[in-house]
């Protein structure tokens, strides 16, 4: 189904070259990028504290959860990547298109103050790491983190490519950091194993004063799936030069969907990685030491916790995956921003003013509460937590249009989901919605207990 809107991200639109009768590997290679950029939002901070919570909280019982909710992920951003080539648009464009203009102004907002939430996730982080590493004041972190606009502009003049292999970049540093850390804690391999297979456990365990396992396993199900990567990658699999053609759509949704299942997979092992790595040092241990990151910075030097092995080096290498998960969203942020302001309402700002004014209203909040209650890390956290809460209630935005349209056959022509995919999408938008659901009463009732 076709219609005449502008083209997705017109500067990198159609611009990476695919080599034709090319091997298998040659062609991967060509199409791979965007799942990295989508990945990044499946290990942002606020999943960090999830995973490692979980696993110092319950050992390895989580594990299955987070492999849901990476299946869940792969089976969204597969049906983004079919959407973005079979019509031509983002899924901003296509939305408005589906709900009208009217209705697009407020869908508009909704994505943008996602985004804004996300932003505030990745504003904390950064600050938070360069607090750990250098002693910088967290008030002088989050000012610092405006100046990352310049970055960006950087690697846009370079082409997507060059955006794509530094974020690649800066997963793999994230990567190896965590498999190194988790080879040093030593865990238990087989309880590991065992962990993968869902256990009746997670909906009775429940320690005295701390929150249930089945609260963890909402948080790390209902804060996994973000809705600006939706946005975000059914723009980006239309910066290849695909022909568009059936068989060259076909062939490209191959590729994507190939490309975006191999990333999601790195921040899978990632995501199972702090939780491991939670499991194996901290199970067992006082549960109230591990809440922020400070306290599993500080937690990682302590010889009386980790043992004898390399400490201070666990602790700065934590630090140093803080700040690279942190710096990842500079890019992704703000490419999404000028997708759903270019899909939702049709309007087109610099992108350098896109990133200050993104990002300022992103730290406004920050500083205020710094301001307010000072410099404490508790505070800033607990803005984190919050900002989480706001992209569950926006989720349902960018979801449920997308598994009708990808449902559609109007839409999608001989490319529109099966019914199995149907089904099994139907199921995880319910299973999401109704998670993050019961993830905001969980706390609002904290909040205002």
């Amino acid at each position: 189904m076709k219609y005449k809107t502008d083209i997705s991200l017109q500067e990198v639109n159609n611009t990476v070259p695919i080599p034709k009768n090319a091997s298998f590997l040659r062609k991967l290679f060509a199409f791979s990028g965007p799942g990295a950029l989508v990945a990044v939002g499946y290990m942002d901070p606020g999943n960090w504290i999830t995973s490692i919570q979980g696993g110092a909280l319950y050992g390895y019982l989580l594990l299955s959860v987070i492999l849901l909710s990476s299946l869940i992920a792969m089976l969204l951003q597969a049906m983004c990547s079919k959407l973005g080539i079979v019509t031509g648009m983002d899924l901003a464009q296509a939305t408005r298109v589906l709900a009208g203009k009217k209705w697009s102004v407020v869908l508009w907002v909704v994505a943008e103050l996602a985004i804004m939430a996300t932003d505030i996730a990745e504003v904390i982080g950064t600050a938070i790491a360069l607090n750990l590493l250098f002693g910088l004041p967290l008030m002088l972190g989050v000012l610092i983190t405006l100046l990352d606009v310049f970055l960006l502009l950087f690697f846009l003049s370079l082409g997507i490519r060059k955006i794509e292999a530094f974020v690649f970049t800066l997963i793999l540093t994230v990567f190896f950091i965590f498999s190194y850390e988790v080879m040093l804690a030593s865990p238990h391999w087989g309880d590991v194993v065992r962990g993968f297979i869902p256990q009746k456990e997670i909906f009775t365990a429940h320690l005295s004063g701390q929150d249930s396992a089945l609260l963890i396993a909402l948080g790390i199900v209902g804060a996994t799936v973000m809705p600006h990567n939706l946005y975000l990658h059914s723009s980006l699999v239309q910066s290849r030069r695909y022909e568009r053609s059936a068989q060259g759509m076909k062939d490209a949704i191959k590729f994507s969907i190939f490309d975006s299942n191999l990333q999601l997979s790195f921040s899978f092992i990632i995501n199972c990685l702090l939780l491991i790595l939670g499991a194996a040092l901290f199970f067992g241990h006082d549960p109230e030491q591990f809440g922020r990151f400070s306290q599993l910075y500080h937690a990682l030097e302590n010889p009386n916790v980790v043992g004898s092995i390399a400490s201070g080096l666990l602790a700065t290498l934590f630090a140093v995956a803080l700040l690279a998960s942190g710096q990842n969203s500079t890019i992704t942020g703000t490419l999404t921003g000028q997708i759903v302001m270019e899909g939702f309402v049709a309007l087109k700002v610099p992108a350098w003013l896109r990133r200050f004014i993104t990002r300022g209203l992103a730290t406004l909040p920050i500083l205020v509460a710094i301001y307010f209650w000072g410099d404490r890390e508790d505070v800033v956290e607990g803005l984190l937590i919050y900002s989480q809460v706001f992209l569950s209630i926006a989720l349902p935005v960018s979801m449920i249009p997308l598994i009708w349209m990808t449902s559609n056959k109007k839409w999608m022509g001989e490319f529109v989901n099966s019914k199995l995919t149907i089904t099994v999408g139907v199921i995880a938008t319910v299973l999401l919605v109704a998670l993050n659901l019961q993830l905001i009463i969980e706390t609002a009732t904290k909040f205002f207990s």
